[in-house]
């Protein structure tokens, strides 16, 4: 493509016949579509094309740099910061837990936050379902909250504004799972926050947005290179997503477990994580000799976790929502449980009503699941496995259908996998 009068059908046709989207083409359309003058039925088709033509580095990095140029963007410089993110899980609640620990360590975490994508939980949605909790705070709240807590989770609002639109587009229009767009989406709202540093989750498996090693490691790679490339320090962890981290899915259900683990407990799946990513943040932001499991053992990561919560109007002493309508799946006979497909658990939940549909769609606090046996342990029969809670039950059915061939009871154990696969930095 050349010359400067773009059209959003030309610019659809180049990349569905498998054609490179020049500079000029991918600024335009980004900003045509942050200005309205490209709808989302021509951007919907469009992000089809690139899931399934792809985009070469080139494209990608330009695809990120527009996102970033499509909207505001923060300058923490003059303070110690470093942020994590994680490309979405299933039961994955890592960042209630790792944003305090830093937070007490002594570094600052400016954390822009995303609603939940897919099958895959978000962090604003878990924590808003805390009463009064608002992720809405102005860059001046964020800056004063970095400075007198060292934690801000707030909505990304106008930092990389394209990329909130193409967010909510790509959740609904079944283009989740591209590398592409996975990539541009975190990394633009990374550099736009104008954060020192960040650690990256890359989660590999049946519940990961990409399901096979090999893509979870070049997306890594992909994210490790745009960041080095815009000189932010990046490295990513790749983690097993086979099976739900912790014991819970759901969003109220998930602030119930981090404030376990912010109390000493905890599963141990979850605990091994959070302090992993910690360690790989604190040794990023410079910061030596301090012990991230400490500040559970000393109560130093939840009074700051507290604090951050009602710092952003969050009340913990009012009871966290629980759905109204609960079902039990019980064991139907003895033995040990098996491995527990986490896209089966995340797409039940979201049956359940803690996902969405549409964007800006609400989200039930209270849906979610409880697991009480993990993988290896022993099952006796009539024994509960699942416990599903929601407000609609009339959607237990379809969720129980979802779950059904996620899980098995057998005689011996599975294979243990790592939760940590692997390091990759740049």
């Amino acid at each position: 493509m050349t010359g400067f009068a773009f059209d959003a059908p030309t610019v659809i046709r180049t990349k569905r016949d498998g054609g490179r989207l020049s500079d000029a083409a991918i600024d335009w359309v980004i900003d045509a579509y942050t200005t309205g003058e490209v709808g989302d039925e021509q951007m919907a088709a469009l992000l089809m094309a690139i899931f399934w033509r792809g985009m070469d580095r080139g494209e990608i990095a330009r695809w990120t740099a527009a996102m970033v140029q499509s909207g505001e963007r923060m300058d923490f410089s003059d303070l110690r910061t470093v942020d994590k993110h994680s490309t979405g899980g299933v039961g994955d609640k890592t960042t209630l837990v790792v944003v305090p620990i830093i937070a007490a360590c002594g570094a600052a975490v400016p954390k822009a936050s995303g609603r939940g994508l897919g099958h895959t939980g978000g962090t604003l949605d878990k924590l808003e379902s805390i009463s009064g909790f608002t992720a809405e705070i102005s860059t001046r709240r964020v800056r004063q909250q970095l400075c007198d807590i060292g934690a801000a989770i707030f909505a990304a609002g106008q930092l990389a504004a394209a990329d909130k639109k193409l967010y909510a587009l790509r959740d609904i229009t079944a283009t989740v799972e591209s590398l592409p767009l996975i990539a541009s989406s975190v990394m633009s709202k990374k550099l736009a926050e104008g954060v020192g540093a960040v650690v990256l989750d890359v989660k590999v498996g049946a519940g990961a947005l990409m399901s096979s090693e090999a893509q979870s490691r070049e997306l890594a790679r992909t994210m490790v290179e745009l960041g080095s490339a815009h000189g932010m320090p990046t490295r990513a962890l790749l983690t097993d997503m086979n099976c739900p981290l912790g014991t819970t899915v759901g969003n109220a259900l998930e602030v119930a477990e981090a404030l376990e683990v912010l109390a000493g407990g905890g599963p141990p799946d979850l605990v091994e994580l959070t302090l992993r990513l910690a360690e790989e943040m604190l040794e990023l932001a410079g910061i030596d000799g301090r012990d991230p499991g400490q500040t559970l053992r000393d109560g130093t990561a939840m009074d700051r976790f507290h604090r951050l919560v009602a710092a952003q109007g969050g009340d913990l002493s009012v009871p966290l929502p629980i759905g109204s309508h609960s079902e039990t799946v019980i064991a139907h006979r003895s033995g040990t449980m098996g491995n527990i497909d986490a896209m089966a658990v995340g797409l039940a939940a979201w049956r359940l009503g803690a996902g969405r549909s549409r964007p800006g769609g609400r989200v039930q606090f209270g849906a979610g699941i409880r697991m009480h046996r993990r993988p290896g342990e022993p099952v006796a029969a009539g024994e509960p496995l699942f416990t599903l809670y929601t407000d609609t039950p009339e959607s237990i059915g379809a969720a129980t259908a979802e779950l059904d061939g996620g899980w098995s009871i057998g005689d011996t154990p599975p294979v243990p996998r790592p939760l940590i696969i692997d390091r990759i930095v740049a």
